[in-house]
């Protein structure tokens, strides 16, 4: 028996078809009640991390960036996003930046190639608006967590 909304009720995020939940550059519910994220000019686009195939290497599936990707590794960048907590409170030093907000807390909203893990140097409040961080930026080969990329002594920048 399947499933299906009720009439009436907003669906909050997007339906997705079956086998690629969890994989994708996310995608913005339009019943979002956040704007989705403005293109700027001074900060890495989610298309070009996004921009990424998988590779099968003994058993296992790992991220194969284009030279375009491996470019960025070890280099100070900006992103822009939403916060994901992954500790509780209001102050914030490690946290997922998404690039699509978050329409339920038990999931994520795209796959790995739509987050980029943040670890900053001093605590930042938590916001459900997009934000800007720099810092080191690191293209991850084979995280033990499966995340493609972190960002290292991240701060907020306007």
């Amino acid at each position: 028996m399947a499933l299906l909304p009720l009439p009436g009720l907003a669906q909050l995020s997007s339906p997705m078809p079956a086998g690629v939940a969890g994989t994708g550059p996310g995608v913005h519910s339009p019943n979002s009640p956040f704007a989705p994220l403005m293109p700027r000019d001074d900060v890495l686009p989610w298309s070009l991390l996004s921009d990424v195939k998988l590779k099968k290497v003994s058993n296992r599936l790992l991220p194969d960036y284009p030279p375009h990707v491996l470019r960025l590794d070890n280099k100070r960048q900006r992103v822009q996003g939403f916060m994901m907590p992954l500790e509780p409170g209001q102050r914030q030093k490690h946290f997922l930046l998404t690039s699509v907000p978050l329409t339920c807390s038990f999931c994520t909203p795209g796959g790995p190639e739509s987050m980029v893990e943040v670890k900053t140097s001093s605590p930042i409040a938590y916001t459900l608006e997009p934000v800007v961080v720099e810092g080191e930026f690191s293209v991850l080969a084979d995280d033990n967590y499966g995340l493609y990329y972190r960002m290292l002594n991240a701060v907020v920048v306007k």
